[in-house]
C-alpha cells in the first residue's frame, strides 16, 4: 500500500470531498502520511489584481488556509497523519508541484462525470492524469 498519499479537495464541494477521502483512507489504512491540498486559484492576468483592494490576496490565502485546516480537522479521522498545504495558482499545475515536491506515492482526485465541454478542454482531473509521475485514483464523485 501507499506511504504517501496527495488527496486534492475542491472546498466548494463538501459532498465532492467524501468518495475521494474514503479512497485516500483505504490506500492509507496501514499507516502513512496524508497530505490535503485544496487550490485557490490566482487572478490569471497581472490587470485583474488592480480590481482587489491592496493585500485581498494575502488575506484570502490565510481565509483559505483556515477553511481547509478547518476540514481536515472535521473529516479526516483521529490517528492520520494528515497534513493540510494550501496551493495557490492554476489547479492540476499546483497539485503536480506539489505532489513531486512532497514526493507521494499516489494522488487522489475526485472527478464529476464529463460534460461535452470536458471532452473539448479536459477538467484538471484528466491533466493530472496525463501529466503526473505519480499514480493517480480518480474517485467519481
Amino acid at each position: 500500500m501507499a506511504k504517501t498519499v496527495l488527496l486534492t479537495i475542491d472546498l466548494s464541494n463538501p459532498e465532492g470531498n467524501k468518495a475521494p477521502l474514503d479512497a485516500a483512507l483505504e490506500l492509507l489504512r496501514d499507516g502513512g502520511v496524508l497530505h490535503v491540498v485544496s487550490v485557490m486559484p490566482d487572478f490569471g492576468f497581472a490587470q485583474v489584481s488592480g480590481y482587489f483592494r491592496k493585500g485581498f490576496e494575502k488575506e484570502a490565502l490565510a481565509s483559505f488556509g483556515a477553511t481547509l485546516k478547518d476540514w481536515v480537522n472535521a473529516n479526516v479521522p483521529d490517528g492520520v497523519e494528515a497534513r493540510p498545504h494550501i496551493l495557490h495558482g492554476t489547479i492540476y499545475d499546483e497539485i503536480l508541484r506539489a505532489a513531486d515536491k512532497l514526493a507521494v506515492d499516489v494522488i487522489v482526485i475526485g472527478s464529476h462525470r464529463p460534460e461535452l465541454k470536458d471532452y473539448l478542454l479536459g477538467p484538471n482531473a484528466a491533466r493530472v492524469v496525463r501529466h503526473a509521475r505519480q499514480s493517480v485514483y480518480v474517485v467519481r464523485t
